[in-house]
C-alpha cells in the first residue's frame, strides 16, 4: 500500500513538473515573440514612450481609443483642448473671488 501511494506521489510530481516547465517554455517564448514585436516596432516608438512615461496601448487604453485614425485623435485633442479652456476658466474665477475676498 505505501509502495502504490509513493508511486502516486512521484508520478503526480512528475506530471506537475512537465506542466510547469512546459508552461514555462510557453512564458519564455510569448516574451520573447513580445520583445521582438516591440522591437521591430522601431526605435521612435520606444523613444517616446521613454519621453511620455507611458506606452502606446496605455495612452489608446486611457483614452478609449481601439484605433489609431486621424479622426479618433482629432477627437481626443479637440476634448482635451475644451478641458484645457475649463480649467482656464476656473482658474479665473478662482483668481477674482481670492481677490474680492482679500479686499473685504
Amino acid at each position: 500500500m505505501a509502495r502504490y501511494l509513493a508511486q502516486i506521489i512521484v508520478m503526480g510530481a512528475q506530471v506537475v513538473g512537465r506542466a510547469f516547465a512546459r508552461a514555462l517554455q510557453q512564458e519564455f517564448a510569448a516574451s520573447q515573440a513580445a520583445a521582438k514585436a516591440r522591437s521591430s516596432a522601431g526605435q521612435h516608438s520606444a523613444a517616446a514612450s521613454s519621453i511620455t512615461g507611458m506606452s502606446l496601448q496605455e495612452a489608446q487604453q486611457i483614452l478609449n481609443v481601439s484605433t489609431l485614425t486621424p479622426e479618433e485623435i482629432q477627437k481626443v485633442v479637440r476634448a482635451k483642448e475644451r478641458l484645457d479652456e475649463e480649467l482656464s476658466i476656473q482658474t479665473q474665477q478662482q483668481s477674482k473671488q481670492s481677490q474680492q475676498n482679500t479686499e473685504t
